[in-house]
């Protein structure tokens, strides 16, 4: 790696806030002494063995939510967020964004996303592959339900690794 000198990597540019005037009509009380900023450039990154490298990118999941009831023009509004892959559950992801995740019932009822009641129903349309499978929890309380069907406090949205787009029904048991 070549030595490069100081006169390289600092440079000094005129302030841009500076008021010195080079007009010799002012009067000298109101002149201000001309500031001076130091900008600091890098020839190329440190490379040093001991200088730690720049984490990678996290992983996202895109998800799209689309609402328990179809609007007047007859298509399901979505809602959309962005989450880590593999770092919160789905449940959390809906609460931050505030979509509702329970019927009537389980806004009564739910324990609050402990995996004891099986309210907080959503459905996977899309990315299946990205959630984490399911639990014992949810085969208890989902037996009877189709695959795509998710407890929200038991599902984890990816594996801290992959990335990709996950659609999901929000109430499904309201859909007909």
């Amino acid at each position: 790696m070549a030595a490069t000198s100081s006169a390289a990597l600092f440079s000094v540019f005129p302030h841009p806030l500076s008021t010195a005037s080079t007009a010799s009509t002012r009067t000298r009380s109101r002149h201000r002494p001309t500031r001076s900023a130091i900008r600091c450039s890098s020839a190329s990154p440190d490379l040093s063995p001991g200088a730690p490298a720049p984490a990678p990118p996290k992983p996202q999941i895109e998800l799209e939510f689309l609402a328990p009831k179809p609007g007047a023009d007859g298509s399901y509004p979505v809602d959309r967020a962005t989450a880590v892959s593999g770092d919160k559950l789905l449940r959390d992801i809906m609460l931050e964004n505030k979509l509702e995740m329970y019927a009537a019932y389980g806004k009564l009822m739910n324990w609050g996303g402990t995996g004891s009641c099986g309210t907080c129903i959503a459905e996977i349309i899309d990315g299946k592959e990205l959630p984490n499978e399911r639990t014992p929890t949810e085969n208890r309380y989902l037996k009877k339900k189709p695959e795509s069907w998710r407890l929200t406090c038991q599902t984890i949205v990816g594996n801290k690794e992959n990335s990709g787009k996950v659609v999901v029904q929000r109430l499904p048991q309201w859909k007909k």
